[in-house]
């Protein structure tokens, strides 16, 4: 009967346990500079005043023509994010190639410079970019998800595009086809299910972007309720967010039994 031997226990590295006490000491330093007064948030009027807020926003509006709005809302919120997220699905795969070193590396260090600028502006920033050029309404919304998705879903694309086998490819090429009828019958089938997967993930994400960019005047159903809650119309704004609840919910409960069935699980 052979004994099994137990691993010894990891080395944890002083540069770690230093890592670790900075990040400790930056924590408290921030929780010391805020000045964060719990108890004023804790006491009884804070209470009271909070109970109250919340009772306005009972009950919802549900009279008809309002709930028509609503729909029209959400139907204006679903196209911005879907329209934004095929605009970067395009634009994230064509410039994937390059980022991924297929065109040298001077190529690949410029474009994914470019894509980390774009992916690391917020969507609402944005926004208020492109609302001075497109104006206000859903286009610069789906300009601004459509810019910064570009930048999360390319440089996604281009790390699945580094990491392929290059073996099948290769083969391809050695027989005679040309470079991008390799790509099309090796390397995007290897992939598609994952670009697809990253794709949807991202929408999920355009969906909740997309029902607050209009707070900077984007459309959608932002804008209902940035409206509503400047008049004090809570009851209304109370139906605006169930309603976006409603919609995040169910496109998130679509998009992940889609990407369960593209990954094969």
């Amino acid at each position: 009967m052979t004994q099994r031997r137990i691993p010894p226990p990891p080395i944890i590295e002083p540069a770690t346990v230093a890592l670790l006490a900075g990040l400790l000491v930056l924590v408290g330093a921030s929780f010391y500079s805020l000045q964060m007064k719990w108890d004023e948030l804790f006491s009884a009027d804070a209470l009271r005043s909070s109970l109250e807020f919340l009772s306005g926003f009972a009950p919802p509006e549900l009279a008809g023509p309002f709930l028509r709005r609503i729909a029209e809302g959400m139907l204006e919120t679903l196209s911005m994010s879907a329209v934004g997220t095929g605009i970067a699905f395009a634009l994230g795969i064509a410039l994937a190639l390059p980022a991924s070193g297929r065109f040298g590396a001077t190529a690949r260090s410029v474009i994914r410079l470019a894509l980390n600028i774009l992916r690391s502006i917020p969507e609402l920033v944005w926004a208020v970019v492109l609302l001075i050029a497109a104006g206000l309404g859903p286009f610069a919304g789906t300009l601004a998800l459509a810019v910064h998705t570009t930048g999360v879903l390319g440089r996604l694309f281009a790390d699945a595009l580094e990491n392929l086998p290059t073996a099948p490819e290769d083969t391809l090429r050695i027989n005679g086809a040309k470079p991008m009828a390799a790509f099309c019958y090796a390397a995007l089938p290897q992939i598609s299910p994952q670009l697809m997967s990253y794709t949807l993930y991202r929408w999920e994400n355009n969906i909740r972007a997309a029902a607050i960019l209009g707070v900077v005047g984007a459309g959608g159903l932002g804008q209902m309720l940035k409206y509503h809650l400047s008049l004090f119309q809570m009851q209304q704004a109370a139906s605006v967010i169930i309603a976006m609840l409603a919609m995040i919910a169910m496109v998130d409960g679509i998009s992940f039994r889609l990407r369960r069935r593209l990954v094969g699980n």
